[in-house]
């Protein structure tokens, strides 16, 4: 605060308000509350005060609530990169099972869930397939794993893959990870299993990525013998590009190559990142405390988690809304044990139709738009020199040969990041800023008013309980002089004889606290 100036403001407390006014880098105060008396011109300075204040303190509340509303907004940049890591490719023949591999076992335990068949129908189906139908006396298995008959019975990638080269360089089944989902036994290539290292592309375009050559095997698909919904009309693979952390819900995502064609997809990376309440709803952790991770190995260090995706959340609750309904899972649900075959189907069916999963948007995430180009294999200048190549005829290969080329279009990708619109050092600007329009403040104004408050809680009210006891030891001290008065009058004795002499007085001396007096007390 500014120093005081004058013998008339050097005599007042700090407490008053005409000296804080005087002092006080708050403009305004000083007419408001300068010496002299009430004024038109005082009045006018009081009103432009009393507005500014009242405007200022508006701005401010406006701000707050535009800060509690807690905007964001959304950023798309493209960056470029020298070098990307290439994405997880699975890939999935549309038909789950062989003919040639089905047994009259299969049909018994899983013909009514997979194909729809009545007991009495498998003689049938198994003569549609071209073999015999179960001779008497067949005795069915005591037991039944369904994953070890899509593991047996599904498509073999060492059959299907007729060539496989990546960045010019030559692959094979080895480059590619079995996984069991929707549609049955799949292959996911660069999919980093087990610490296996992620491959990278230094260049984009045709030639520098996954180039394959497949065979979908059309006489090995299993005849439509009724309708539903796990019957595939279809002929051709399915195909999804996703990124390493993310699961494969092909069933899906996937996208669809035909035979007889061959399909290019081009690929850019998008990485996202969104905002966690309450700016956004993304989220990092699943939201549901029910869920179990796998468990721990027998040294009894944690499993680590997998990163929260979108896709991993589904599958976590779709997996335990089945594990709490039958008690199982699926053959491609993680944790619990396998269901008996068609027990688990209808409730999963049920729970995907129904929409009960409530998966907020990962924090962070990456994927890839693509853009699709097809065109016609063989040629018929190529046709007769494939043939020999893959000891096929024509006809075969025009009706299950495929190829399939993916790469990057380029080696940029694109960031959509949202961020906070209004942030706490925006506020604070913000505030500071209406301050010196409106009333010539700042920081140190406010401080300046915390101190005179101060300055008013000790003269006011600190000073208030001092005068209270230094009045109620003042009447103390006035009654006990009235006492000490009252002993100083003559006591009158009997004339018998001569009076004994007055013993001399003792004289005591009483010091006071707060006056600091002192009395002479008399004893007779």
């Amino acid at each position: 605060m500014k120093p005081t100036s004058g013998p008339e403001e050097a005599r007042r407390p700090a407490s008053d308000i005409r000296v804080f006014a005087s002092n006080c880098s708050m403009h305004g105060l000083g007419h408001v509350f300068g010496p002299g008396s009430l004024s038109l011109r005082r009045g006018m300075w009081a009103a432009a005060v009393v507005l500014s204040v009242a405007t200022f303190l508006y701005q401010v509340a406006e701000r707050v609530r535009y800060y509690r509303e807690f905007h964001h907004q959304t950023a798309l940049d493209e960056r470029e990169s020298h070098r990307l890591v290439f994405p997880a490719v699975t890939l999935c023949n549309v038909n789950p099972l062989r003919r040639s591999r089905l047994t009259p076992n299969d049909l018994h335990w899983a013909g009514s869930a997979l194909l729809g068949l009545d007991p009495a129908e498998h003689p049938a189906f198994l003569r549609a397939l071209g073999r015999s139908p179960a001779p008497p006396g067949f005795m069915p298995s005591p037991t039944f794993d369904m994953a070890q008959l899509y593991a047996r019975a599904g498509h073999s990638l060492d059959d299907m893959l007729l060539d496989c080269r990546f960045r010019g360089e030559p692959c094979g089944p080895e480059n590619f990870t079995t996984i069991f989902t929707r549609m049955g036994k799949c292959y996911t290539f660069n999919s980093g299993a087990d610490g296996a290292e992620l491959l990278t592309t230094t260049r984009g375009g045709m030639g520098n990525g996954l180039d394959i050559m497949l065979d979908v095997q059309q006489e090995e698909y299993l005849p439509v013998w009724r309708d539903n919904e796990e019957t595939p009309f279809e002929v051709g693979i399915r195909v999804q590009i996703h990124s390493q952390e993310e699961p494969p819900i092909i069933d899906q995502l996937g996208l669809g190559v035909s035979p007889g064609y061959q399909t290019f997809v081009s690929c850019q990376q998008q990485q996202l990142s969104f905002l966690p309440p309450p700016w956004g709803d993304c989220s990092s952790a699943s939201l549901n405390p029910n869920y179990e991770p796998e468990p721990s190995d027998p040294l009894g260090s944690p499993s680590p988690s997998p990163p929260y995706t979108l896709m991993g959340c589904r599958l976590a609750c779709e997996t335990r809304y089945v594990a709490r309904k039958c008690g199982c899972r699926m053959m491609y649900m993680p944790v619990q044990e396998l269901c008996p075959p068609g027990q688990a189907s209808p409730t999963s069916h049920a729970m995907l139709r129904k929409d009960s999963c409530a998966c907020p948007n990962p924090c962070a995430s990456t994927r890839y738009a693509k853009e699709l180009s097809m065109v016609r294999i063989p040629s018929r200048a190529a046709a007769r020199f494939l043939a020999r190549k893959l000891n096929r005829s024509e006809a075969y290969i025009a009706e299950n040969v495929l190829a399939l080329d993916i790469f990057f279009e380029a080696l940029n990708y694109e960031t959509v990041e949202q961020k906070k619109a209004y942030e706490m050092s925006e506020l604070l600007g913000d505030i500071g800023g209406q301050m010196g329009l409106f009333i010539g403040a700042s920081l140190l104004t406010i401080l300046e008013i915390l101190d005179y408050l101060c300055e008013v809680f000790r003269d006011k009210v600190l000073g208030y309980f001092w005068n209270r006891r230094h009045s109620q030891r003042h009447s103390s001290t006035n009654l006990l002089q009235e006492g000490l008065g009252s002993h100083r009058t003559q006591v009158p004795h009997l004339s018998l004889g001569p009076r004994p002499p007055t013993p001399p007085c003792a004289v005591t001396k009483t010091l006071s606290a707060s006056h600091r007096t002192c009395y002479l007390v008399t004893r007779l």
